[in-house]
């Protein structure tokens, strides 16, 4: 029986709305732009007297142009930036004087300097957690909707490798001496190719093309939402449109603080850096993590509580996955059934579901799995066991067939009901082509 999708509401800008409206952000107060607007004035005062390098004249673009419209965007830009600056604060990285330690004023400096390094290494954190915890929760609600059999194992171990091979990227950039930017590049890139495989799991193309006839029950509104989730008037820019204005800011913010360190750390020999310039940096630094930590907060609890997707329970996920799928024999005493898959590509996928059904006198049955060679050899690859019932999968390095066996044969008198489901998944690309939305 299919999956009932009575009662679904599809998933639009406008029912997010009616979420949103229960979510209103307090405003930013003035003084996030006011000091924007004072560290960008010293910044010209010191592209004025020094020529910039040809790094400070990349920042002080970056400054200028409008953010990013997208709120996972500014996340990713914000935390960028705090690790800049925290590069800058490091005590390798001060001016030299401020390592010699020169005199009283210079050790009151590097006081605050450290006190400010500390804040700002906290709210990286916070970011990175929430990041990190906000990716799994929408992972696992889509995962909710997946049959809670091998199709969904699949996608998760899809994941897990995808993730492997991701991290295995950004460590060979990092030790080849790749800069921050080109870390935060390339994490970007990352995120992009998360978003396209979601986007993909919802059309059923690309990458996840060999999956879509795992996907029987699935609500309909569900795949619609993930494929559509990052258009350009899709749902997610009612959410841009109530909180983007502020996360703006605060980023234009973070790129202000970080421009006028790099100059006065890149021209300190010729112009110290004054006290009210010190105080006006510490007031930024302090309002910067302190509005952009209560704006994760913020939006933490909204998307912890948005309706994205549709709660599983009132999806209908309860009840009863298709099983159009599975198939039923019965195994006379004595006998074994066996099913052949045919494997075209090393890395694909053996997978199988079964269980005896109720009214089976013996509540067990034997189980295992070959592979034949094209001589007509044959290889163990599962081990024989008893089993009431069994779910799993491996990963083939040959090609060929692979024969999985039930056994009653050790059954006198009684004979074996089965219920069952196998197939061979071709191997999923790790390398898909990258989002555009």
């Amino acid at each position: 029986m299919a999956l009932s999708t009575q009662g679904l509401v599809p998933i639009t800008r406008a029912f997010l709305a009616r979420y949103y409206d229960k979510y209103p952000l307090t405003p930013l107060p003035e003084d996030v732009a006011r000091l924007t607007a004072e560290l960008r004035k010293l910044s010209d005062g010191l592209a004025s007297e020094f020529p910039l390098t040809a790094a400070e004249k990349l920042v002080a673009r970056e400054v200028d142009r409008q953010p990013a419209h997208k709120v996972d965007e500014n996340l990713w830009k914000n935390r960028e930036n705090l690790e800049e600056i925290l590069f800058l604060l490091d005590e390798a990285h001060r001016p030299r004087m401020f390592q010699e330690k020169a005199n009283p004023e210079d050790v009151a400096i590097i006081a605050t300097l450290g006190e400010l390094e500390t804040k700002l290494r906290n709210t990286l954190k916070i970011l990175e957690v929430f990041q990190q915890k906000n990716a799994d929760h929408v992972f696992n609600i889509v995962m909710t909707y997946m049959p809670q059999d091998f199709r969904g194992t699949l996608i998760r171990q899809q994941r897990e490798r995808s993730e492997r091979n991701r991290q295995a990227e950004v460590d060979a950039l990092v030790n080849s001496g790749g800069t921050i930017h080109d870390r935060y590049t390339l994490l970007w890139q990352q995120q992009m190719d998360r978003r396209n495989q979601l986007a993909q799991l919802g059309s059923a193309t690309g990458v996840y093309k060999t999956l879509v006839k795992y996907l029987v029950g699935v609500p309909q509104v569900l795949l619609d939402f993930i494929r559509q989730i990052n258009d350009d008037q899709g749902p997610m820019e009612e959410q841009r449109f109530r909180y983007g204005p502020s996360l703006y800011k605060l980023t234009t913010m973070v790129l202000s603080i970080r421009l006028f360190l790099l100059l006065s750390w890149g021209h300190f020999e010729e112009k110290k850096i004054a006290k009210d310039e010190l105080s006006l940096l510490q007031q930024a630094i302090h309002l910067y993590t302190y509005e952009f930590e209560k704006f994760i907060a913020f939006i933490g609890e909204v998307f912890s509580n948005s309706p994205f997707f549709i709660k599983a329970e009132d999806a209908g996920a309860l009840e009863s996955r298709s099983n159009d799928d599975y198939k039923e024999i019965i195994i006379p005493a004595g006998k074994t059934h066996e099913v052949t898959l045919a494997v075209e590509s090393v890395n694909s996928y053996i997978a199988w579901d079964f269980s005896l059904i109720q009214g089976s006198l013996s509540m067990d049955i034997g189980f295992r799995i070959e592979y034949v060679s094209p001589s007509g050899g044959t290889t163990l690859i599962i081990p024989y066991r008893r089993y009431e019932s069994d779910q799993g999968n491996f990963s083939t390095i040959l090609t060929g067939s692979y024969k999985l066996i039930w056994d009653n044969s050790y059954s006198t008198f009684f004979k074996k009901s089965l219920r069952y489901k196998v197939d061979a998944i071709p191997p999923v690309s790790d390398t898909p082509e990258h989002c555009q939305s």
